[in-house]
């Protein structure tokens, strides 16, 4: 089985917990392109079998959250999971629909942000949130992002909550970003909620959630997102018998096309796997047994 799938992610689950379910559930190969926190749902695509050797065209992709952010209070973790460690008196009536929009837009074009401390980045070969735990001191290095836009969804005046979408660059924590925007609106604040919508062109309303993954095992392949699906908008390429063997033995085949990646097909127009052009000559690089 190979393809890509695409599950919701329920709450609490970690990435890897949606996995090792997926792979029992399917007994294949499975792989993700990047990991969802534990405590956000939403789409979590999943690369099964041979797909896994297309991660690395999928690991650069935006992305579009619904999140929202609790006022007046601060966490060790920037989320609610995390121990409270600040709070202050707040009454969000006092911030017009308006004032909270303009703020919102603030954020966004490129700008340098500072991961959270609890987080699976690594300094010095060890993961943040270790340091966080053994209550030692690291020196996080700021990450360039961007905001390519965000807006304001709704006000919860009695929650002190504010919820807005983002759409943003690989690398975003919406963590810190919420811890920021709360800032700028002259308090703090924690992530309450994250569901992600959408990881590049994979939207969640083309997700299942595994308690559906394992109700329609009978119709599992409408669900699934074959390789030549994946990239359908890329150029293909028809090899004859000969340079098909050449091509499938690392042999570099001579052509005109620009620079790219292609799909490679035979004369039986299959579909073979995905080559790389370059100086004229495309060597393989995913091939799909």
């Amino acid at each position: 089985m190979n393809g890509i799938i695409l599950i919701n992610k329920e709450k609490k689950w970690t990435s890897h917990d949606i996995v090792a379910k997926v792979k029992n559930i399917l007994h294949t190969k499975v792989g993700h392109t990047g990991t969802l926190d534990p405590n956000a749902t939403g789409v979590l695509p999943l690369l099964l079998g041979d797909a896994t050797k297309v991660s690395k065209y999928l690991i650069e992709h935006d992305k579009e959250y619904i999140a929202e952010i609790k006022l007046g209070m601060k966490t060790d973790t920037a989320d609610e999971e995390g121990n409270v460690i600040e709070k202050e008196n707040i009454d969000v009536t006092n911030y017009s629909k308006e004032y909270v929009e303009n703020t919102l837009k603030k954020f966004i074009g490129k700008s340098y942000q500072t991961p959270p401390i609890y987080s699976a980045i690594k300094i010095n070969g060890k993961k943040l949130y270790d340091y966080a735990r053994n209550n030692e001191k690291v020196e996080i290095p700021k990450r360039e992002i961007e905001i390519y836009s965000i807006e304001l969804i709704d006000i919860e005046e009695k929650e002190n909550i504010i919820e807005f979408w983002v759409h943003c660059s690989k690398g975003t924590y919406i963590r810190t970003l919420c811890e920021n925007i709360a800032n700028e609106l002259g308090t703090i604040g924690y992530m309450k909620n994250l569901q992600r919508i959408k990881v590049g062109k994979f939207d969640i309303k083309d997700s299942i959630t595994i308690e559906q993954l394992m109700n329609e095992m009978n119709n599992i392949k409408k669900y699934i997102i074959t390789i030549e699906n994946l990239f359908q908008n890329v150029d293909k390429i028809i090899l004859n018998s000969s340079e098909l063997e050449k091509f499938l033995n690392g042999v570099k085949i001579i052509n005109n096309k620009k620079d790219g990646i292609y799909r490679i097909y035979n004369e039986k127009n299959k579909f073979i796997g995905i080559g790389v052009n370059k100086d004229k000559k495309i060597k393989r690089d995913i091939i799909i047994n």
